[in-house]
């Protein structure tokens, strides 16, 4: 196998998740009037990436394999736009009452995001619906990866890390902020790494196991590239992350819209 075979899908992954990052933080910093157009074009992608993701399940081919790939990239992008433009969030969008905490803190921050987790959990058995019995699973597995990863750097963020990315977090989400808990460390981020870890081994296993096809190796390749993303934006928690370096490009904090009225 080639060096170009071998780095093309880890090197498309990182240029997926770099510019697909930053151009949904550009389009959350537009003027809020711009979001309806925004997420309807999404939207429409969206259910064209489930078609996609459908018309190649029963595919093994290189071609397929990205396409499955990109197809659930884009499904998740349509969420991460539903939560930070504000569509589907939850029903609590107040700061964390001062004095709170255990259960009750728990179950306030569970408010604010129930209605985001929970359509993540219906499109995930959708996804799984749509692709069961079929020979090219990718696109399913890397979006509950993506989810699974999501989960552990929330429950990260409420344990407590000290750089939150407070920054990145538009005006009228800045609720969020409050329960969110500045701790130099927490008990769930070395198991969180250590699976993380663990799971990009697996799938690095699958991806370079000897004989496997250019189809294994493509598709795991890509899930692989972004389980390793995802476990370096845990670390980031806890160390400096770049984040105008990587996205500065997409505008300024002061560029963000106006927070709801």
């Amino acid at each position: 196998m080639s060096f170009v075979a071998i780095a093309a899908p880890l090197l498309v992954a990182a240029l997926i998740w770099w510019f697909s990052t930053g151009a949904i933080l550009w389009l959350d910093r537009r003027p809020r009037e711009t979001f309806g157009w925004s997420f309807a074009a999404a939207t429409i992608v969206a259910v064209g990436a489930l078609i996609a993701l459908y018309a190649s399940a029963g595919d093994q081919t290189v071609t397929s394999a990205y396409i499955a790939f990109c197809a659930a990239i884009a499904i998740w992008g349509w969420h991460e736009m539903s939560f930070l433009m504000g569509f589907i969030t939850g029903p609590r969008r107040q700061e964390l009452p001062s004095g709170v905490t255990g259960w009750r803190r728990f179950s306030l921050a569970t408010a604010t995001i129930i209605h985001h987790e929970v359509a993540l959990a219906i499109t995930a058995a959708a996804l799984v619906a749509l692709t069961w019995g079929q020979p090219n699973q990718i696109g399913t597995i890397t979006f509950l990866v993506l989810w699974g990863l999501r989960l552990s750097a929330k429950f990260n963020l409420f344990l407590g890390a000290p750089y939150r990315a407070e920054e990145m977090l538009p005006p009228h989400l800045a609720h969020l902020k409050s329960y969110f808990r500045h701790r130099r460390m927490n008990a769930l981020f070395p198991l969180s790494i250590a699976s993380g870890l663990a799971l990009a081994w697996t799938l690095g296993a699958l991806a370079f196991a000897p004989g496997a096809t250019a189809f294994t190796h493509t598709g795991f390749s890509l899930v692989l590239a972004m389980t390793a993303l995802g476990v370096i934006e845990h670390v980031f928690l806890f160390v400096p992350p770049p984040n105008a370096l990587l996205w500065g490009w997409a505008g300024s904090k002061t560029e963000r819209n106006a927070p709801l009225g």
